[in-house]
């Protein structure tokens, strides 16, 4: 594994890459902190920052598939520049919105915040189809782990980033900040593509029927075994966004926001820690106890939040949050190994856009949920929510089959692969 790790840091354009993909996203992890700040200020409730949220998330989930199949078969750095740019309007059409409608009319802003979500850069998507481009066998299974990890670490600063800059100048402000991040980071990132010849994917023949006529591909989704791979993202996905709407709400309700955003940068912290740990282990990590261990994590933190307990020292939550977000980057990078593995070749990118996809509808889901709950109960039965998921996650990724890969394979190659994903190819 160690071999691998450095065979990776010799690849020059990895080095450039792979900070430039987590740097472009770290606007993912601030956004929902400085839009609970800018949608619960104008109508005063978590339902509505929930279905605005939601919303977003949403039509990230609808285009997530569309822009990994424009980015395969067109270019992908005119994808992530057309959704750069759009975002940016998006965002700019929501935060006016707030300032020019009355809290009642917040269905508006719902609307708007499923067109913008519609545009979100496909950094992430088009960056994990690139790997295998870049990495085999082994050293590809670190270069997921790192790309994780690396996330962690890069997340923790969009929470912090987002609720500084609500406690200096407001939501508004820290909306605006993310949607520059958000472009300019797809804009740095596509010309890089460009210049070094990465714009397009790798392409295969399209299969042809007896009489020589192209055979229209059937969805990727088709493959149940693809399919719980994508769940498993989506379930992991809910108990994460479930940790960070419960603490926003409980930081917002104490009037300690900067508190909030740094419990939710430790959550992070734990979890590039864990996938550091994992890559100094080495071997094959396990999507399904990674889950069994957040599930547990998650329930010990519902029994420390109002109703339940309000009076839980900030020291202790802390901890907590260290201990259930170490195994969050060793679950994700396998999973999203698995499913690199499973996608052929030419379709990476859309089986990447799926993963998106189930992200963000896992996102979506849990935000609509949470924010009911957090009105209704409060932030224990909130993140007891997350609990529920990361369990529905564990029993998925016990379905699997396990993972196959040697040395030097070829993504997709593999035996496991090949026998538990048939109904990926063309057909």
């Amino acid at each position: 594994m160690r071999r691998s790790l450095r065979a990776l840091f010799e690849v020059p354009l990895l080095r450039v890459l792979l900070p430039l993909s987590l740097l472009g996203r770290i606007h993912v992890s601030g956004l929902p902190v400085a839009l609970s700040f800018l949608i619960a200020g104008w109508t005063g409730a978590y339902t509505t920052v929930g279905l605005v949220s939601g919303a977003m998330a949403i039509g990230q989930a609808v285009a997530g598939p569309i822009r990994g199949r424009v980015a395969d078969r067109k270019s992908a750095s005119g994808v992530l520049f057309v959704t750069g740019g759009t975002y940016l309007v998006g965002l700019a059409v929501l935060i006016l919105s707030t300032k020019v409608l009355p809290g009642k009319l917040w269905p508006v802003a719902v609307l708007i915040a499923f067109l913008t979500g519609l545009t979100l850069p496909p950094i992430s998507q088009i960056s994990r189809a690139l790997w295998p481009r870049l990495a085999k066998g082994e050293a590809r299974e670190s270069l997921y782990t790192l790309e994780a990890t690396g996330y962690e670490l890069v997340a923790m600063g969009g929470p912090l980033l987002a609720s500084g800059i609500v406690v200096l100048s407001g939501g508004t402000a820290a909306v605006v900040a993310c949607g520059l991040i958000a472009a300019g980071g797809a804009l740095i990132f596509g010309l890089v593509l460009r210049s070094n010849g990465l714009d397009r994917g790798e392409r295969r023949p399209e299969p042809e029927a007896d009489g020589g006529e192209q055979v229209k591909q059937r969805s990727l989704l088709r493959d149940m075994v693809f399919l719980r791979a994508v769940l498993v993202s989506l379930s992991l996905i809910a108990a994460l966004f479930s940790v960070d709407l419960s603490i926003v709400a409980w930081g917002r309700d104490r009037g300690t926001p900067g508190v909030a955003g740094a419990l939710i940068a430790v959550f992070g912290l734990g979890s590039a820690l864990g996938g550091l740990l994992s890559i100094g282990r080495g071997g094959k990590r396990s999507t399904g106890l990674g889950a069994l261990g957040l599930a547990a994590g998650i329930g010990v933190l519902a029994l420390l939040l109002p109703p339940v307990s309000d009076a839980t020292p900030v020291w202790l939550l802390a901890v907590m949050m260290v201990v259930a977000g170490s195994v969050v980057a060793p679950s994700m990078a396998a999973n999203n190994a698995q499913i690199g593995e499973l996608a052929p070749e030419a379709r990476r990118a859309e089986a990447f856009g799926w993963l998106a996809t189930a992200m963000t509808g896992g996102a979506a889901i849990m935000l609509s949920l949470s924010g009911t709950l957090l009105d209704v109960v409060g932030p224990s039965a909130s993140i007891g929510s997350g609990a529920v998921a990361a369990l529905l996650a564990a029993g998925l990724a016990f379905s699997l089959p396990k993972r196959v890969v040697e040395p030097g394979d070829e993504p997709g190659d593999e035996p496991e692969a090949e026998a538990a994903a048939p109904a990926a190819e063309a057909s």
